[in-house]
């Protein structure tokens, strides 16, 4: 049975050997990799490795709209566009924040359903530490559409991701 680490938050000597020992990708979180030190963050795409996994964002962060819209400071959102290249914009976040993972070398991709819809904060799946409103978020049969499933199937054929 495949196992991965979730190693976010504090990273001790410890979480790295056994993680390193036992063959365990980790956790890549591209909401973190914009921050400060951006050269050497190891959230930010040209440091990602093979032996890991790359996320938009994961069940317990905001979606990535709302990452944008909220909780991304000044300096993200600045960092973001200078390493794209280009202006990034409430309705390119997610696009963006896409192609990164698809194009990341980590060996899988994962993209919360809320991202590819470019949900805001209100499809937040979780929000830790709180007793309620949580796993509430649903998808609808009406909520993707056909030019958004095709999007999203050339970018993973494109990438081979599928």
């Amino acid at each position: 049975m495949p196992f991965l680490a979730e190693n976010l938050g504090v990273i001790t000597p410890d979480v790295t050997k056994t993680m390193a020992d036992n063959s365990l990708p980790g956790m890549l979180v591209l909401q973190f990799a914009f921050g400060d030190g951006l050269a050497t963050n190891p959230y930010a795409p040209h440091n990602h490795t093979q032996a890991n996994i790359v996320y938009t964002g994961t069940h317990d962060n905001n979606t990535t709209l709302g990452w944008f819209d909220s909780d991304a400071s000044p300096a993200e959102r600045k960092n973001m566009e200078t390493y794209l290249g280009h202006p990034v914009t409430r309705s390119t976040a997610c696009g963006d924040m896409i192609r990164l993972a698809m194009a990341s070398v980590a060996s899988e991709c994962v993209i919360p359903m809320q991202d590819i819809l470019e949900l805001g904060a209100d499809a937040r799946m979780n929000t830790p530490s709180t007793a309620s409103g949580n796993w509430l978020w649903r998808i609808g049969d009406e909520d993707i559409s056909g030019e958004r499933a095709t999007a999203l199937r050339n970018m993973t054929s494109f990438f081979g991701r599928g």
